[in-house]
């Protein structure tokens, strides 16, 4: 039996301190619903920090896809409701897995369950494949005996957040890939046609003196673009500043700079911001269906936001919520959540119904980037044809106008 130090609200709306023995930490929470207190941070006496607040890794990047953990979930889901013993539930699914990696990770929670360990602990373990979410989920179905409805509401929350993140990734192929063709387009008409068109300009007007000052400055960008030093910072320095400014966005400091950069971009502002709160209603909803403390569940749903900047003030909150505030009074001083927010959650909060509230929010803002993604197309689309067509232009102004010139002077 362990301790537990908690920080919890009584019916009055007073804060409580205290210590708290029992098996496991989802015990010491239900210990404490049991005394009338709302839980809002417990945590076991020397026990390590559990990373809540910094980014968690998700499903995936060790050789686990995040279809292969949704459909495992929903599967397991279905098997616990239907009575089958977790072991055994875990063993089929292990079995029936295609993907080896998950394989190789299910046999090692088969095992650490076979030994005693609880399912949330045995995947604890397997930071990469189930996240800090993931693993509160279950802890707290394991303490409320609703593991069944905990899993389905994972398998849930997950498909929503990988169709979330998938139509954004979408929304930017056409035009990622329109200004990768650009660049190509203008780096082979630079260096290999633009030169051998220029010769013959020049030849025609009787030296590169006697061209237009457009044309000149075409061919000379064309020169450079031939040079040492140009395919020298192409090859090295560009693949070198794009490595040191990703080491340096992994740093906090650097991270948390990026990130507010990011906000100050008008349209990419509002994406963000939107798919940030849809992403914290969603996990939130989750974790407070699921029983999780409150603080415990901001300070969770605060790393799986994906901005340093918002993810501070959310922790500030949770500090702010530690010493008796409510989270609807915190949200009202945000920059970045709508007041909007702020007043559903105080209803939700004053009837007892937070996580339904909370889960419509999620449901009104995933809509609303759903329009603003498409907004973002509608505008970068016509960006890139501009671009294009500039660049198509630029050129054709450059030859044929010292052409043109040619043919007028030849004809007097």
């Amino acid at each position: 039996m362990a301790q537990f130090t908690y920080t919890a609200r009584t019916p009055s709306g007073q804060t409580q301190k205290g210590t708290i023995n029992a098996n496991s930490k989802g015990a010491a929470i239900a210990a404490l619903h049991g005394r009338q207190l709302m839980p809002l941070v417990v945590k076991e006496t020397n026990a390590k920090a559990t990373g809540f607040g910094m980014n968690i890794t998700l499903p995936g990047s060790s050789g686990v896809k995040s279809k292969d953990l949704v459909i495992f979930t929903r599967e397991f889901a279905v098997m616990i409701s239907a009575g089958v013993p977790v072991l055994r539930a875990l063993n089929i699914l292990k079995e029936q897995t295609e993907s080896a990696g998950f394989k190789k990770v299910l046999t090692e929670v088969v095992a650490n369950v076979q030994g005693g360990t609880n399912l949330s602990d045995a995947f604890a373990k397997h930071p990469k494949v189930f996240s800090t979410i993931y693993v509160n989920m279950v802890r707290a179905g394991e303490t409320g005996g609703n593991l069944d409805d905990i899993l389905n509401r994972l398998a849930f929350q997950q498909e929503k957040d990988a169709t979330l993140r998938g139509k954004i990734k979408g929304a930017m192929i056409y035009p990622a890939v329109i200004f990768a063709v650009t660049l190509v387009a203008f780096f082979i008409l630079m260096t290999f046609i633009v030169p051998k068109i220029g010769a013959v300009l020049s030849s025609l007007s009787g030296g590169t003196a006697a061209l237009p000052i457009y044309t000149r400055i075409l061919l000379s960008m064309s020169k450079g673009m031939k040079s040492p030093a140009f395919i020298f910072g192409v090859l090295f320095g560009l693949p070198t500043a794009v490595t040191l400014f990703r080491r340096y966005t992994k740093t906090p400091k650097g991270r948390y700079w990026w990130h507010s950069m990011l906000l100050k971009v008008p349209v990419i502002k509002v994406i963000i911001t939107k798919t940030a709160i849809a992403r914290f209603s969603r996990i939130f909803a989750s974790l407070m269906g699921a029983g999780v403390g409150i603080v415990e569940t901001i300070e969770t749903t605060a790393g799986a936001i994906g901005n340093a900047v918002i993810e501070k003030e959310l922790l500030n909150c949770s500090k702010a919520i530690q010493a008796g505030s409510q989270l609807s009074t915190e949200l009202q001083k945000s920059s970045h959540f709508p007041p909007i927010v702020a007043q559903m959650l105080a209803v939700g909060e004053e009837t007892g119904k937070t996580d339904e509230v909370i889960l419509k929010i999620a449901e009104f803002y995933e809509e609303e980037v759903d329009t603003a993604v498409a907004a973002l197309s509608s505008v970068i689309e016509p960006i890139m044809i501009v671009m294009l067509g500039g660049m198509v232009g630029l050129i054709a102004v450059s030859v044929f106008g010292p052409i043109t010139k040619t043919e007028t002077s030849a004809g007097n």
